[in-house]
């Protein structure tokens, strides 16, 4: 074989290695809100059904015009579901409870919110402000099944953070709602 036919069939397979990981890689969505962008990596693999449910309300720009409407310093910040006017909006079916797929809530992950019984996540998230294992899976009780990672920030944890650190108040019966209105102005995959 000649070194022209050898470079071709080199830069081929660095071509096809390239084209491959790039496909391979997860999937990222920007989050613009009222504070400033954040850039989240989705674990498509180890937990599809979120993620797939997830990107089905942003394709349909569902998380626009949302809010954060539960902030607990040094705990989470919780949005998705709400309008600023407090008004729930209308979400999918529940869908399964991906919390035993090994990832745990860790400070930047983003994990889907529910009611106590254990498959109830519609559209509603939150992201981790620090460490939080006691929301991990540790068994299949409904007090121990804990809440499914899905992602991580990626870029903009600073934003989430001065979110986070946004003073609140009991409003229309919700505890731990911003003082200062933080809406979602648009979540978009990358």
């Amino acid at each position: 074989m000649t070194t022209r036919w050898m470079s071709i069939l080199f830069m081929l397979i660095f071509l096809t290695s390239l084209f491959s990981s790039l496909a391979a890689q997860n999937p990222r969505v920007l989050m613009k809100t009222s504070k400033g962008d954040i850039i989240i990596e989705l674990f498509a693999e180890k937990a599809p059904i979120t993620v797939k449910n997830f990107l089905s309300y942003v394709d349909e720009k569902f998380y626009d015009g949302t809010i954060f409407h539960r902030v607990v310093k040094g705990f989470v910040i919780q949005g998705g579901g709400l309008t600023a006017d407090f008004v729930t909006k209308k979400t999918k079916p529940p869908i399964k409870n991906e919390a035993t797929n090994g990832l745990k809530n860790l400070k930047g992950t983003i994990a889907m919110a529910r009611t106590s019984e254990v498959d109830s996540a519609t559209c509603q998230f939150f992201i981790n402000l620090v460490d939080n294992p006691f929301l991990d899976h540790r068994d299949n009780t409904p007090e121990g099944f804990g809440y499914a990672v899905f992602g991580r920030v990626v870029s903009g944890m600073d934003v989430v953070e001065a979110i986070g650190n946004t003073p609140t108040m009991t409003y229309r019966g919700y505890r731990d709602v911003p003082r200062e209105t933080i809406t979602i102005i648009s979540v978009t995959r990358l």
